[in-house]
Protein backbone atom coordinates (compact mmCIF):
# COMPACT_ATOMS: atom_id res chain seq x y z
CA UNK A 1 0.00 0.00 0.00
CA UNK A 2 1.45 3.43 -0.90
CA UNK A 3 2.30 5.94 1.79
CA UNK A 4 -0.58 8.42 2.13
CA UNK A 5 1.08 11.76 1.50
CA UNK A 6 -1.62 13.69 -0.36
CA UNK A 7 -4.13 15.79 1.57
CA UNK A 8 -7.54 14.14 1.94
CA UNK A 9 -9.46 16.83 0.00
CA UNK A 10 -7.05 16.43 -2.91
CA UNK A 11 -7.44 12.66 -2.78
CA UNK A 12 -11.20 13.04 -2.88
CA UNK A 13 -10.91 15.28 -5.94
CA UNK A 14 -8.78 12.70 -7.73
CA UNK A 15 -11.20 9.97 -6.73
CA UNK A 16 -13.99 11.98 -8.37
CA UNK A 17 -11.90 12.67 -11.48
CA UNK A 18 -11.09 8.97 -11.75
CA UNK A 19 -14.77 8.07 -11.41
CA UNK A 20 -15.84 10.58 -14.06
CA UNK A 21 -13.20 9.35 -16.52
CA UNK A 22 -14.09 5.74 -15.87
CA UNK A 23 -17.80 6.33 -16.29
CA UNK A 24 -17.51 7.41 -19.95
CA UNK A 25 -19.38 4.55 -21.75
CA UNK A 26 -17.20 4.29 -24.86
CA UNK A 27 -18.73 1.01 -26.02
CA UNK A 28 -22.22 2.48 -25.99
CA UNK A 29 -21.12 5.72 -27.65
CA UNK A 30 -19.11 3.98 -30.37
CA UNK A 31 -21.83 1.52 -31.36
CA UNK A 32 -24.33 4.35 -31.66
CA UNK A 33 -21.91 6.54 -33.63
CA UNK A 34 -21.07 3.66 -35.99
CA UNK A 35 -24.71 2.75 -36.56
CA UNK A 36 -24.40 -0.66 -34.94
CA UNK A 37 -27.58 -0.38 -32.88
CA UNK A 38 -28.33 -0.06 -29.20
CA UNK A 39 -25.69 -2.04 -27.30
CA UNK A 40 -28.12 -2.49 -24.43
CA UNK A 41 -30.29 -4.62 -26.73
CA UNK A 42 -27.44 -6.76 -28.09
CA UNK A 43 -26.06 -9.91 -26.50
CA UNK A 44 -25.65 -9.47 -22.76
CA UNK A 45 -26.50 -5.77 -22.92
CA UNK A 46 -23.10 -5.02 -21.41
CA UNK A 47 -21.20 -1.89 -22.54
CA UNK A 48 -17.77 -3.56 -22.70
CA UNK A 49 -15.54 -4.93 -25.47
CA UNK A 50 -16.85 -8.49 -25.48
CA UNK A 51 -20.41 -7.38 -26.07
CA UNK A 52 -19.36 -4.79 -28.66
CA UNK A 53 -17.72 -7.67 -30.55
CA UNK A 54 -21.15 -9.30 -30.73
CA UNK A 55 -22.26 -6.49 -33.05
CA UNK A 56 -19.98 -8.05 -35.64
CA UNK A 57 -17.64 -5.05 -35.77
CA UNK A 58 -14.07 -5.92 -34.80
CA UNK A 59 -13.09 -2.28 -35.32
CA UNK A 60 -15.66 -1.08 -32.79
CA UNK A 61 -14.56 -3.75 -30.32
CA UNK A 62 -10.88 -2.82 -30.74
CA UNK A 63 -11.65 0.87 -30.23
CA UNK A 64 -13.73 0.08 -27.14
CA UNK A 65 -10.89 -2.01 -25.71
CA UNK A 66 -8.38 0.77 -26.36
CA UNK A 67 -10.55 3.59 -24.99
CA UNK A 68 -11.81 1.69 -21.94
CA UNK A 69 -8.22 0.76 -21.11
CA UNK A 70 -7.07 4.28 -21.89
CA UNK A 71 -9.42 5.95 -19.45
CA UNK A 72 -8.06 3.82 -16.61
CA UNK A 73 -4.50 4.63 -17.64
CA UNK A 74 -5.31 8.33 -18.04
CA UNK A 75 -6.71 8.54 -14.52
CA UNK A 76 -3.59 6.96 -13.05
CA UNK A 77 -1.08 9.00 -15.09
CA UNK A 78 -2.79 12.34 -14.48
CA UNK A 79 -3.08 11.76 -10.73
CA UNK A 80 0.51 10.58 -10.48
CA UNK A 81 1.86 13.62 -12.34
CA UNK A 82 -0.26 16.20 -10.52
CA UNK A 83 -0.55 14.68 -7.05
CA UNK A 84 1.25 11.47 -6.11
CA UNK A 85 1.28 7.68 -6.00
CA UNK A 86 -1.52 7.48 -3.44
CA UNK A 87 -3.75 9.65 -5.64
CA UNK A 88 -2.81 7.55 -8.69
CA UNK A 89 -3.97 4.35 -7.03
CA UNK A 90 -7.20 5.93 -5.82
CA UNK A 91 -7.92 7.46 -9.23
CA UNK A 92 -7.31 4.09 -10.88
CA UNK A 93 -9.63 2.31 -8.47
CA UNK A 94 -12.35 4.91 -8.97
CA UNK A 95 -11.98 4.75 -12.76
CA UNK A 96 -12.74 1.06 -12.47
CA UNK A 97 -15.73 1.78 -10.21
CA UNK A 98 -16.92 4.46 -12.65
CA UNK A 99 -16.87 2.01 -15.55
CA UNK A 100 -18.81 -0.58 -13.58
CA UNK A 101 -21.28 1.85 -12.01
CA UNK A 102 -21.69 5.00 -14.18
CA UNK A 103 -24.20 7.48 -12.75
CA UNK A 104 -25.54 8.39 -16.23
CA UNK A 105 -26.48 4.78 -16.96
CA UNK A 106 -28.31 4.24 -13.67
CA UNK A 107 -25.14 2.64 -12.25
CA UNK A 108 -25.41 -0.24 -14.74
CA UNK A 109 -22.08 -0.31 -16.53
CA UNK A 110 -19.55 -2.82 -17.75
CA UNK A 111 -17.40 -5.37 -15.98
CA UNK A 112 -14.25 -3.29 -16.06
CA UNK A 113 -11.73 -5.73 -17.54
CA UNK A 114 -10.20 -3.35 -20.11
CA UNK A 115 -10.16 -0.53 -17.54
CA UNK A 116 -8.49 -2.87 -15.05
CA UNK A 117 -5.78 -3.80 -17.55
CA UNK A 118 -5.25 -0.18 -18.59
CA UNK A 119 -4.85 1.16 -15.09
CA UNK A 120 -2.48 -1.67 -14.16
CA UNK A 121 -0.31 -0.94 -17.21
CA UNK A 122 -0.07 2.71 -16.13
CA UNK A 123 0.37 1.99 -12.44
CA UNK A 124 2.99 -0.79 -12.63
CA UNK A 125 3.70 -1.72 -16.25
CA UNK A 126 5.42 -5.07 -15.58
CA UNK A 127 2.35 -6.19 -13.61
CA UNK A 128 0.07 -4.79 -16.29
CA UNK A 129 1.90 -6.68 -19.04
CA UNK A 130 1.76 -9.88 -16.99
CA UNK A 131 -1.99 -9.42 -16.49
CA UNK A 132 -2.53 -8.76 -20.22
CA UNK A 133 -0.55 -11.87 -21.18
CA UNK A 134 -2.46 -13.90 -18.59
CA UNK A 135 -5.74 -12.71 -20.09
CA UNK A 136 -4.58 -13.49 -23.63
CA UNK A 137 -3.37 -16.99 -22.81
CA UNK A 138 -6.38 -17.88 -20.66
CA UNK A 139 -8.87 -16.50 -23.20
CA UNK A 140 -7.07 -18.19 -26.12
CA UNK A 141 -7.03 -21.56 -24.40
CA UNK A 142 -10.60 -21.45 -23.09
CA UNK A 143 -12.08 -19.29 -25.91
CA UNK A 144 -14.02 -17.58 -23.11
CA UNK A 145 -13.41 -13.89 -22.36
CA UNK A 146 -14.69 -14.03 -18.80
CA UNK A 147 -12.31 -16.89 -17.98
CA UNK A 148 -9.39 -14.79 -19.16
CA UNK A 149 -10.58 -11.84 -17.09
CA UNK A 150 -11.02 -13.86 -13.92
CA UNK A 151 -7.65 -15.60 -14.19
CA UNK A 152 -5.87 -12.31 -14.95
CA UNK A 153 -7.49 -10.55 -12.00
CA UNK A 154 -6.86 -13.42 -9.57
CA UNK A 155 -3.19 -13.64 -10.54
CA UNK A 156 -2.62 -9.87 -10.49
CA UNK A 157 -1.62 -9.87 -6.82
CA UNK A 158 0.77 -12.76 -7.43
CA UNK A 159 2.40 -10.88 -10.32
CA UNK A 160 2.64 -7.72 -8.20
CA UNK A 161 4.48 -9.64 -5.48
CA UNK A 162 6.77 -11.57 -7.83
CA UNK A 163 7.64 -8.51 -9.94
CA UNK A 164 8.52 -6.26 -7.00
CA UNK A 165 5.45 -4.03 -6.86
CA UNK A 166 4.14 -4.88 -3.41
CA UNK A 167 2.78 -1.34 -3.01
CA UNK A 168 -0.09 -2.14 -5.38
CA UNK A 169 -1.14 -5.43 -3.77
CA UNK A 170 -3.93 -3.90 -1.67
CA UNK A 171 -5.29 -2.31 -4.84
CA UNK A 172 -5.04 -5.55 -6.85
CA UNK A 173 -6.89 -7.42 -4.10
CA UNK A 174 -9.69 -4.83 -4.15
CA UNK A 175 -9.88 -4.90 -7.94
CA UNK A 176 -9.88 -8.70 -7.99
CA UNK A 177 -12.80 -8.79 -5.55
CA UNK A 178 -14.72 -6.34 -7.74
CA UNK A 179 -13.93 -8.28 -10.93
CA UNK A 180 -15.17 -11.51 -9.34
CA UNK A 181 -18.32 -9.78 -8.09
CA UNK A 182 -19.04 -8.25 -11.50
CA UNK A 183 -18.56 -11.68 -13.08
CA UNK A 184 -20.79 -13.59 -10.65
CA UNK A 185 -23.29 -14.46 -13.40
CA UNK A 186 -20.44 -15.51 -15.70
CA UNK A 187 -19.05 -17.75 -12.96
CA UNK A 188 -22.42 -19.46 -12.63
CA UNK A 189 -22.53 -20.04 -16.41
CA UNK A 190 -18.93 -21.29 -16.40
CA UNK A 191 -19.83 -23.82 -13.75
CA UNK A 192 -22.90 -24.84 -15.75
CA UNK A 193 -20.92 -25.00 -19.01
CA UNK A 194 -23.16 -22.44 -20.72
CA UNK A 195 -20.83 -19.42 -20.89
CA UNK A 196 -20.66 -18.09 -24.51
CA UNK A 197 -17.41 -18.40 -26.44
CA UNK A 198 -15.58 -15.34 -27.78
CA UNK A 199 -17.36 -14.01 -30.87
CA UNK A 200 -20.46 -16.09 -30.25
CA UNK A 201 -23.73 -14.25 -30.86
Amino acid sequence: MPVIETAVPVLLIWGLIGYLLGSIPFGLLLTRAMGLGNLREIGSGNIGTTNVLRTGSKAAAALTLFLDGGKGAAAVIAARLLAGEDAAQLAGLMAFVGHCFPAWLKFKGGKGVATFLGLMLALAWPVGIACCLTWLVSAAVSRISSMGALVAAILSSVWALLLGHASVIVLTILLTALVIWRHSANIQRLLAGTEPKIGQK
